[in-house]
C-alpha cells in the first residue's frame, strides 16, 4: 500500500495542512478534539475537496488541485466506518452485510461473507434487526460491511467513541484481529490513547491542523506530548505471552529480557501482546523492596528527568532495554536524590495493566 497525502484546506478560521505517508498495517490519526482529525480523514476519503494539495494512491492520482483532479468518493474503493453505524434499519444483519457486496468490483471479490462473520464474530447475529444489536455488536456489523466492499484502504472514524467501556472491550479483539488477519491497510481515527496504544502500528499527532509528530506508535506513545494528557502519559511495551498461571489466574508477558505479569489474557503462548503502563502506576524505590503486593519490581536506571509541572516530574527508566516511565513529586524526587545516571527499581502493580 502507497498512500501518499499533501494538502491544504481552510474551514473558516480552522485550517488543516498535513503531509504524511502511512505505513502498512493501522496508523492513527492522533489528537484532541478539534485538531483536525475529521477534517483530514474526509479529504481523505473524498468527503471533503480540499483548497490544494495532491493525494495518491499507488499509482492512482486521487487529487492533484494543479491539474484540476478530483476522483469522487465511489472511484475510490475506500471502505468509511463512521461514529455510528448507520445500519440500515429495514434490512436483517445479513443483508446490511451483503449490502456491501455491491461496492465490490467485478472477479475482484476479496475476503468471503464466511471469512468476515468470523473474523468478526457475528454468525448468532445474521438474522436479527439492527434495533436489536448491541452498540458493540452494531460496530461490527458495519465494519464487516465495509468489509465486503473489497476496499483498498480502510477508513475509521473514531469508530467507538460511542461506545461505553464495555462495549469498547467487547470489540477492541476484534479490530486487533483485522489488523493482524487482513492485508487491508487501515488509517484509524482516535483522540484516546488506550485504544491507539493497543492498535496502531504508526501514529501520527495532529495540534491545531497541523503535524506535530509522527512514528512508530511506542515512541510517540511514550514521549511528551499536548496531545496526551498527564493522566494517560506513559509508556508502550510490546512483548509476546509467555506463560499463564491457571490458579491465580495471571499471565506473564516478556519484553526482551523483562517479565512482567499482567492479569490474565485470553491469548495464546507465543502471541505478541502491547501493554500501556501510565507514569502514574509506577512507584519507584532506590533500593529493591520487599514484603509487596506489586508483583512487578524492575531493576533499571533512570535516564532523564522531566521538567516540574504542579510539583511533579516525569521520569524515564531504562529497564533493561524496556522504556518505563514513572510520575513522582518533586518531594520524592528530593528526598531520594533522583537523577539521570541512578539505578532505581520500578514498581508496578498488576491489576494496573487490566487489558
Amino acid at each position: 500500500m502507497s498512500l501518499h497525502v499533501d494538502i491544504r484546506h481552510r474551514l473558516g478560521s480552522f485550517s488543516v495542512e498535513a503531509a504524511f505517508s502511512p505505513d502498512k498495517g493501522v496508523t492513527a490519526l492522533f489528537g484532541r478534539s478539534g485538531s483536525g482529525k475529521t477534517s483530514l480523514i474526509n479529504i481523505i476519503a473524498g468527503l471533503l475537496r480540499p483548497d490544494s494539495g495532491r493525494i495518491l494512491f499507488n499509482d492512482d492520482i486521487l487529487v492533484d488541485s494543479e491539474a484540476h483532479v478530483f476522483v469522487p468518493p465511489h472511484r475510490r474503493r475506500f471502505g468509511y466506518v463512521f461514529q455510528e453505524a448507520r445500519l440500515f434499519p429495514h434490512l436483517s444483519v445479513r443483508r446490511n452485510l451483503v449490502y456491501g457486496r455491491w461496492f465490490a468490483r467485478q472477479g475482484q471479490r476479496g475476503e468471503t461473507f464466511d471469512r468476515i462473520v468470523d473474523l468478526l464474530g457475528v454468525g448468532a447475529l445474521l438474522d436479527r434487526a439492527p434495533a436489536n444489536l448491541s452498540g458493540g455488536e452494531k460496530q461490527r456489523i458495519a465494519i464487516g460491511r465495509a468489509l465486503l466492499s473489497n476496499p483498498r484502504l480502510l477508513l475509521m472514524d473514531e469508530p467507538l467513541a460511542a461506545l461505553d467501556e464495555e462495549r469498547k472491550a467487547e470489540i477492541l479483539p476484534y479490530l486487533e484481529r483485522l489488523r493482524d488477519e487482513t492485508k487491508i491497510p487501515i488509517v484509524y481515527v482516535s483522540h484516546s490513547v488506550a485504544e491507539v496504544a493497543r492498535l496502531a502500528n504508526r501514529v501520527i499527532v495532529l495540534e491545531n491542523g497541523r503535524i506535530s509528530a509522527s512514528g512508530d506508535a511506542a515512541t510517540i506513545l511514550s514521549a511528551p506530548s499536548s496531545a496526551i494528557s498527564r493522566r494517560e502519559a506513559g509508556a508502550l511495551i510490546e512483548g509476546v505471552v509467555e506463560a499463564a498461571d491457571i490458579e491465580h489466574p495471571i499471565t506473564t508477558v516478556r519484553a526482551g529480557t523483562v517479565q512482567i505479569r499482567v492479569p490474565h489474557l485470553d491469548a495464546p503462548a507465543g502471541k505478541t501482546v502491547r501493554l500501556q503502563i501510565a507514569a502514574r502506576d509506577v512507584m519507584l524505590a532506590t533500593s529493591k523492596p520487599e514484603g509487596l503486593s506489586a508483583l512487578n519490581i524492575l531493576p533499571g536506571m533512570i535516564v532523564e528527568i522531566g521538567e516540574a509541572v504542579q510539583g511533579m516530574v516525569d521520569v524515564r527508566l531504562d529497564c533493561d532495554g524496556v522504556t518505563i516511565m514513572s510520575r513522582v513529586t518533586t518531594l520524592s524526587r528530593d528526598l531520594l536524590g533522583l537523577q539521570a545516571g541512578k539505578p532505581v527499581h520500578a514498581i508496578i502493580k498488576s491489576v494496573a495493566l487490566d487489558l
